[in-house]
C-alpha cells in the first residue's frame, strides 16, 4: 500500500505531465478540467505530508506548477473579463459567474476579519498590487464591505488594467472608487506607496520565491511606517499552486497574523504584517492599537 505522500506525488506528477502536453494554457475544456483537478488535489484538508522534505525532483516540479497555474489563471481572468465587459448592462452585477468568485468572497471576509483584530478604524485608501483584468478582491471589498474606501489597483500589464477599468466603468459607485494604474511594483517609490495604510500583495505577484522576496523587500523599503501589508501565501500542499511566504521573508515587518486554511473554502494562506518604524496615519488619527499574533 502506497504512503500518503507517494500517492500524492503519483497523482500530481500525472496531472503535471498532462498539463505539459496542453497546446495552450488558455481556457478550454481540457485545460480547465486539469487545473480544477490540480486545485482540488492541492486544497485538501489535513495532511501529514511535509512538502519541504520532498525530493529535489518534486520541488522542481512544484516550482514549475506554480508558474503554470499562475499563467493559466491570468488567461482565465482575461477571458472572463472580456466576457463580462461585453455585456450590455453593468458587468459588476454579474461577476459571480467567475469560477473563483465564492472563494474570493470567503477570502475577503477572512482577511477583513483579521484586519479588524489589528486596528480599530478601517482604512479609507487601499492599494492592491497585482490586481489583474478582474480586480475581484477590490470589487468585493468595495461593494460589500468598505463603502467609503477608495482602491488604487496596480498591475504591470496595461491590457489587464484596460479590461479592469472597462469592467467597472458602468457602475456608478465603483467607477468613482476603483482606480487603475500600470506600473511595475519595483519602480514604485515611497512617493506612491507611503500614501496607503493597507497594501494587498496578490498571490500572482512573484511566482518564484526570489521574486516574491524581492517584492516584499521593495515594499519594506517604501511603505509608510505602521502600514499593514496583506499577503496571500501558501502552506502544505497548496504550495504546489501558490508561492509561500515565510516569517523570515518579512524583514522590517512585525508579523501579526499567519492564517492557514483547513478547508477548501479559501484558496490561500493569509499573512498580515506591520511595517516597523511607527504608527500609520489612520492609527494616529483614530487611536488604533497594534494587534498580537
Amino acid at each position: 500500500m502506497l504512503s500518503e505522500e507517494s500517492e500524492f506525488v503519483n497523482q500530481i506528477t500525472e496531472l503535471y505531465n498532462q498539463i505539459l502536453k496542453l497546446k495552450s494554457l488558455r481556457p478550454s475544456n481540457e485545460c480547465d478540467t486539469l487545473f480544477e483537478k490540480l486545485e482540488a488535489l492541492c486544497m485538501t484538508g489535513d495532511t501529514n505530508i511535509d512538502v519541504q522534505k520532498m525530493s529535489h525532483e518534486v520541488q522542481s516540479m512544484r516550482s514549475h506548477l506554480i508558474k503554470l497555474h499562475g499563467e493559466a489563471t491570468g488567461y482565465l481572468e482575461k477571458h472572463f473579463s472580456e466576457i463580462l465587459g461585453s455585456l450590455e448592462d453593468n458587468p459588476v452585477d454579474h461577476v459571480d459567474v467567475y469560477p473563483s468568485y465564492l472563494l474570493t468572497v470567503n477570502m475577503i471576509k477572512l482577511e477583513l476579519d483579521l484586519i479588524r483584530k489589528h486596528t480599530i478604524c478601517l482604512p479609507t485608501k487601499i492599494a492592491f498590487v497585482g490586481s489583474g483584468p478582474i480586480p475581484m478582491s477590490s470589487i468585493v471589498l468595495a461593494k460589500f464591505h468598505l463603502p467609503n474606501t477608495t482602491f488604487h489597483n496596480f498591475d504591470i500589464d496595461h491590457q489587464a488594467n484596460a479590461l479592469a477599468t472597462h469592467l467597472v466603468s458602468r457602475d456608478p459607485d465603483l467607477s468613482q472608487r476603483l482606480f487603475f494604474y500600470t506600473s511595475d511594483l519595483l519602480n514604485m517609490t515611497g512617493v506612491i506607496l507611503r500614501e496607503y495604510d493597507v497594501i494587498f500583495l496578490a498571490s500572482m505577484v512573484g511566482l518564484t520565491k526570489e521574486a516574491k522576496v524581492k517584492a516584499i523587500e521593495h515594499l519594506e523599503k517604501h511603505m509608510a511606517p505602521g502600514a499593514l501589508l496583506m499577503l496571500r501565501s501558501s502552506h502544505g500542499l497548496r504550495s504546489f499552486i501558490y508561492q509561500s511566504v515565510d516569517p523570515c521573508d518579512l524583514k522590517g515587518f512585525n508579523v501579526l497574523t499567519i492564517h492557514h486554511p483547513i478547508t477548501n473554502k479559501v484558496p490561500t494562506s493569509v499573512v498580515i504584517a506591520r511595517k516597523l518604524g511607527g504608527k500609520s496615519t489612520y492609527e494616529e488619527n483614530n487611536g488604533a492599537r497594534s494587534g498580537k499574533i
